[in-house]
């Protein structure tokens, strides 16, 4: 039986299935196996890891614990808790049109941010008023239908993971940021911020960054580093604001103090360095890299709000998920009628009731016509039961996203 138990009760001759901790990332540590020798349990407990799963069926057992089930049980009915108001931007044009236009800012997003990284790294000139363009792009493309990019921001190639997700942060920045009500001044500097807060990556050397396997401590520590050089960077580039360098330099940041580059804990850590590491967390896990496969959406927000109060700012993390939806863009549901589909548009009243794309019927077990239906619509019976994980039934939820 998986279990999931405090580290204070993690001993020898345990068999670890999850150390819990996708919140740091480029994750150096091996993930399954037998506790060994207590320099194991030390290790773990330095990199800030509350709680770890064992297999009580492969190791020792302890009282200390309680099933997985039952911790998914809570985070499920958080998350239902967490989602019952209603998403906080409504749209102001139609998807189509919007998704026209959102495909050719998110195009140049990554190449804007691309060509400004390698112009940093070579030491060439640099023009920050690109950047500043951009950010009210992609803030103008959210107020007016924020589907749109969410979409995009799903359809990801792993081999290209620094850029999108660059871009892909700093879209549910401005949608964190719109629901806040953070200042149009302030929300503009976060989204900069998002956009370059991996700048610092360029001086990390390239057998390090694009290691496809775990990193070695050593190489860890490198990996790190790369907060500080973004903070250093953006401090001495003319035109950057200081809210932009305070999001990119406290994006790893955590309230127990086991964050980096400086260790804040706490109120230490400012209320944009507490978002900006909620919605980088949030996109790690729910992409797919090199080394790990990205979690569903909605297993990503119920892992938010596991992780909330030891790495994590619990109220924040409740605001988030109202933000983006209990069905966030790009999550897979399974309707009462047996059908799948891909969440393609939130609704603006009320979010259980979200536009989906069908094309595979559980009872039958075959794909059917593709269909976008409007769950909010009146005379529509359908309803979504449940999340689930288009693996499960081999589906590639990017090819029915737009």
């Amino acid at each position: 039986m998986i279990k999931r138990i405090p580290i204070s009760a993690l001993k020898v001759g345990m068999y670890i299935t999850d150390l819990n901790n996708d919140w740091i990332p480029h994750n150096s540590q091996r993930k399954r196996g037998v506790v060994k020798k207590e320099e194991t349990i030390e290790k773990i407990r330095q990199m800030g890891v509350a709680f770890v799963y064992i297999d009580a069926s492969k190791g020792l057992d302890t009282q200390d614990s309680e099933t997985a089930a039952e911790v998914d049980r809570r985070n499920e009915a958080a998350l239902q808790t967490a989602g019952e108001q209603t998403p906080g931007l409504r749209p102001h044009v139609p998807m189509a049109e919007e998704l026209v236009i959102a495909q050719k800012i998110h195009s140049q997003a990554q190449g804007l941010v691309g060509d400004f990284m390698n112009n940093v790294k070579i030491g060439g000139a640099i023009d920050i008023a690109p950047i500043h363009q951009l950010a009210d792009e992609l803030q103008n493309s959210v107020l007016r239908n924020a589907n749109a990019l969410s979409c995009l921001g799903r359809i990801r190639d792993k081999d290209n993971y620094l850029l999108e997700h660059s871009v892909n942060l700093s879209v549910l920045m401005s949608l964190f940021g719109n629901y806040r009500g953070l200042p149009a001044d302030v929300l503009h500097q976060t989204v900069v911020g998002a956009l370059l807060h991996d700048l610092g990556k360029i001086l990390t050397p390239d057998e390090i960054l694009h290691k496809p396997g775990r990193l070695s401590a050593d190489e860890f520590e490198v990996m790190k580093l790369h907060a500080r050089h973004s903070r250093d960077i953006l401090s001495a580039t003319e035109g950057i604001g200081e809210l932009a360098v305070i999001t990119a330099a406290q994006h790893h940041e955590r309230l127990d103090g086991s964050g980096y580059p400086e260790g804040l804990r706490g109120e230490e850590i400012s209320v944009y360095g507490r978002m900006v590491a909620i919605t980088d967390v949030y996109d790690a896990i729910t992409s797919d890299r090199v080394y790990h496969k990205g979690m569903t959406p909605t297993q990503g927000l119920k892992k938010l709000l596991e992780w909330s109060g030891d790495h994590l700012d619990p109220s924040l993390v409740k605001q988030f998920i109202r933000c983006i939806g209990l069905y966030p863009v790009g999550s897979m549901v399974l309707l009462e009628s047996g059908r799948l589909g891909v969440v393609v548009e939130a609704n603006e009243q009320d979010q259980r009731l979200p536009v989906v794309r069908v094309m595979y019927h559980t009872r039958f077990r075959m794909p059917i016509t593709v269909d976008t239906i409007d769950l909010g619509r009146s005379g529509t019976q359908d309803r979504i039961l449940r999340s689930v994980d288009p693996e499960d039934y081999r589906i590639d939820v990017r090819k029915f996203m737009v």
